[in-house]
């Protein structure tokens, strides 16, 4: 059974800097879009930012444009987010995904489709 473990969340200031990890179990990794989600207090889950298998197809929610950037290490079976500029609208638990989907975009706005998601894991930004 295919596993999500994420890592890297905290608590910064405005302004600052994170960067979110991803490592997931099993072989079928680089056959998977993978994306970041967040639920903030009192929201929705939103998808934020997804990538395709290969990398070559990345999808990114209008807020996290040029702060946020995508990537993904096939061999190490990691997907990353490094977030900067990083604002309190920001705070949020962050949640990893995956699924079969071939364009990155789909994942991030249909979610996955088995409900393939990691524990979790805090973001707090202060202002």
């Amino acid at each position: 059974q295919v596993q999500l473990v994420e890592s890297g969340g905290g608590s910064v200031q405005a302004g600052g800097s994170l960067r979110l990890s991803c490592t997931t179990s099993g072989d079928t990794f680089s056959t998977r879009s993978m994306g970041w989600f967040r639920q903030g207090p009192g929201k929705e889950r939103e998808g934020v930012s997804c990538i395709s298998g290969s990398g070559a197809s990345t999808h990114y929610q209008d807020s996290a444009k040029g702060r946020f950037t995508i990537s993904r290490d096939n061999a190490k079976n990691t997907v990353y987010l490094q977030m900067n500029n990083l604002e309190p609208g920001d705070t949020a638990v962050y949640y990893c995904a995956a699924d079969y989907y071939t364009a990155a975009q789909e994942l991030c706005t249909k979610g996955p489709r088995d409900e393939l998601w990691g524990q979790g894991t805090q973001v707090t930004v202060s202002s």
